[in-house]
């Protein structure tokens, strides 16, 4: 997981463009817009962080608030 990609996202792409974009990962097909990853998997991982952040700052959270969250519950997981 690459913060700046997940940060690329959130500032370049709609939510709406990233759920199609994450569909499109899951079901094996190429996205419509560029997810930088060395594979699928950090691909999805991208899309879906931005997604989450983007869902946060519509709820009002901050951008640096909503990616701090999100890493954290990332790093949870992986431990």
């Amino acid at each position: 997981m690459k913060i700046q990609a997940i940060k690329k996202m959130v500032e370049s792409y709609s939510l709406e463009e990233i759920t199609l974009a994450e569909a499109d990962l899951a079901e094996g097909k190429i996205p419509a817009i560029a997810i930088d990853g060395e594979d699928e998997g950090e691909r999805l991982t991208h899309a879906f962080g931005a997604k989450y952040i983007l869902e946060k700052m519509r709820e009002g959270m901050e951008m640096q608030v909503a990616l701090r969250d999100f890493t954290q519950k990332v790093r949870g997981s992986i431990s």
